[in-house]
């Protein structure tokens, strides 16, 4: 690509920017962030989350690979956000391209384009960033100067969807993944790009780790399932497999977190401590999708923590994974980083505590240098029966024990989070939400003999995700939804002796339904996508942008000639014989297991967590040829310089 068509887009940029809100979010030079010169990089990335700078910037998959590249010789990566409707329109009446906002040079000018999907609701973005970078939407109107469009994170689990619109996904870890294409592109391109852009495609395709739709056709049966999906050219895999990277030690990113400039979601440094999770929770796609589990040892997490504070000045750490609090270490851990930061104020945090697993001296250990806010904790389900159905083995008990312990021990808010829409789900499983919420309000105010305590219940519409023992279920309508969650505000709010200690946030059952489409669409879904794009439709995980009734408009319109409609592809039940739109993507697990816990779901039979018990044959360690890597190390996290020499007395948890 000639250094002129990649120029920076700045001076035309910075025309634009008084006339926009959040301006800074366009202007780039975050502390930690990278700029390497052009000419002397012959691989180039352009990273984006399709979503808001602040929602964007403190992502951690975007983060580790923009570095990670940055690292190699020869290859620069830069990022690329979301541009709000209001700059986009300047954009478009002045012709200023999509941007990168490290250095503002037009998306079109890099080899890969690379976009990091963790929701589904972000696919109308990425069109909106192709159209404005002046790439064509369809892969294969794409020539030789065209970047390759390449789909990452979560939602890339099941690319059908969005198969038109990019040239390739890549599932499970990126670390290691993105150096072997950016070896595949520099080959390529080193040889004078022998064969064009077809070619690149299939030496990525031949590897087994990168799917390229393009070089598979899907053939239907006459009632619209899918028949069979084919590769159509020699040499191209017929599954293609996810990408796992085995000791997380040797991965130790960030090193050196970006500090953003406008503020965003997360304000805080975040350590992942281990990836993955087999506590078995049949609804949790992160879960099944990141098996096995990888914990990093103390000493990493400990190295990585003292580096990025060093590197970003935040006061907060996030202890970051499925499920914190279950690291085989992390007493030690919290005790070892509250010791070492005490004097410096540093709070720590566990974005997510599962209530079997939370215990006061950990909690307390948290907040010790940091301040109390509230504990979250997620049963899920409102009752003892779909706790079963859903493989979420906490009892009632347990979560009173726990909420007891914490209102007794000081903390004041209490919120727990739900979901409602599950497999079996009756309308009384969901109301025994509100049982439960009263119970825990009034333990906590038995022990802590006060009336000021607070309980929230957030709950979220169940949406059945590929790769899960729910693939096959049924997702509840929209306003069955709807009358459900109704008449548990009722009853919460008819409490007259707990109700106003209750708080209730949920959401209404339409962005579940447009989510659900998506997360179990196939190739036929790509219409639908393009319409509400064409429709104006952008931000889909933003309520105030979200339109319910533009996406039903669009998929009745698209989806008639294929004989299918919205409520085919998210309230019908599949069954065994049936072709899954991803089912030629390896995860790992093995269908067969997937179907089996489907059954003891419905027969309400719950499994244990693999990590204790003896292997279930999911599949994933023996196919992905990894293996469960978890401590005890038996080392200890010493403080960084001993400040006095008086004896401590040693730190036990549990």
């Amino acid at each position: 690509m000639p250094a002129e068509v990649a120029a920076s887009v700045f001076p035309q940029l910075e025309a634009l920017l008084p006339h926009v809100q959040k301006p800074i979010q366009y202007v780039g030079g975050e502390l930690n962030s990278t700029v390497k010169d052009w000419d002397s990089c012959d691989v180039r990335w352009a990273l984006m989350y399709p979503d808001a700078y602040e929602v964007g910037l403190p992502n951690q998959g975007v983060m580790i690979l923009y570095e990670v590249l940055n690292e190699q010789q020869g290859v620069l990566a830069e990022r690329t956000y979301s541009v709000w409707p209001d700059l986009e329109e300047l954009m478009r009446e002045h012709h200023v391209p999509q941007f990168t906002v490290d250095s503002h040079r037009p998306v079109k000018a890099f080899d890969v384009f690379g976009l990091s999907f963790s929701t589904e609701l972000g696919y109308t973005n990425m069109l909106a960033a192709l159209d404005l970078a002046g790439i064509p939407l369809e892969a294969k109107d794409r020539g030789l100067d065209d970047p390759i469009v390449l789909a990452g994170g979560h939602a890339a689990f099941n690319p059908e969807p969005i198969a038109d619109f990019i040239d390739c996904a890549v599932i499970g870890d990126g670390e290691q993944a993105v150096l072997e294409i950016t070896a595949i592109v520099r080959a390529w391109k080193a040889e004078g790009r022998p064969g064009g852009r077809e070619e690149l495609l299939f030496r990525l395709a031949k590897t087994g780790g990168v799917y390229v739709p393009g070089f598979y056709d899907v053939e239907y049966l006459p009632d619209g399932r899918i028949a069979r999906v084919v590769p159509k050219r020699s040499g191209v895999p017929w599954r293609v497999s996810k990408h796992t990277v085995m000791d997380l030690d040797e991965w130790p990113y960030p090193k050196q977190p970006l500090v953003p400039l406008a503020e965003t979601v997360h304000e805080r440094m975040s350590v992942e401590i281990f990836r993955g999770c087999t506590r078995g929770c049949r609804f949790c796609q992160a879960g099944m999708i990141t098996r096995p589990v990888r914990e990093r040892s103390i000493t990493g997490i400990g190295d990585m923590v003292e580096q990025g504070l060093k590197a970003t000045g935040f006061e907060e750490v996030g202890l970051l994974s499925l499920s914190s609090a279950d690291h085989t270490e992390i007493g030690d851990i919290a005790k070892g980083l509250a010791d070492r930061y005490e004097d410096d104020k540093i709070g720590l945090s566990l974005p997510s505590t599962r209530v079997d697993a939370f215990n006061i001296d950990l909690a307390n250990e948290l907040t010790r240098n940091g301040r109390r806010s509230g504990l979250t904790f997620a049963p899920e389900g409102g009752s003892e029966r779909i706790r079963k159905v859903i493989n979420k083995m906490v009892s009632e008990d347990d979560l009173i024990r726990t909420v007891a312990t914490a209102y007794g021990n000081g903390w004041r808010q209490v919120k727990l989070y739900f979901m409602c829409g599950l497999p079996t789900e009756t309308d009384d499983d969901v109301l025994q939400i509100a049982d439960m919420a009263t119970k825990v309000i009034a333990k906590g105010r038995e022990v802590s003999r006060s009336n000021d305590i607070r309980c929230t219940v957030s709950i979220g519409g169940f949406v059945p995700k590929p790769h899960t023992p729910f693939q096959w279920a049924p997702q509840l309508s929209a306003e069955e939804t709807d009358e459900r969650l109704q008449k548990l505000r009722d009853k919460i709010r008819g409490d007259k002796k707990y109700g106003r200690s209750i708080g209730f946030r949920y959401h209404d059952g339409k962005p579940g339904i447009v989510e659900g489409l998506l997360s179990r669409g196939d190739r036929r879904i790509g219409a639908v996508i393009r319409a509400v794009y064409d429709d104006g439709g952008r931000f889909d995980g933003w309520r105030e942008h979200f339109s319910y009734d533009r996406w039903m408009a669009c998929a009745d319109k698209a989806l008639a000639p294929f004989g299918v409609g919205v409520d085919w592809y998210t309230t019908r039940e599949r069954t065994y014989e049936e072709v899954l739109p991803w089912d030629h993507l390896d995860s790992g697990l093995d269908k067969d297991w997937l179907w089996e816990d489907w059954q003891d779901a419905l027969d309400e039979t719950e499994v244990d967590d693999c990590r204790w018990t003896p292997c279930f044959d999911c599949g994933v360690c023996p196919q992905m040829d990894t293996a469960i890597q978890i401590g005890p190390t038996g080392k200890k996290l010493l403080p960084l310089t001993v400040k006095n020499a008086a004896p401590t007395p040693s730190g036990h948890s549990h």
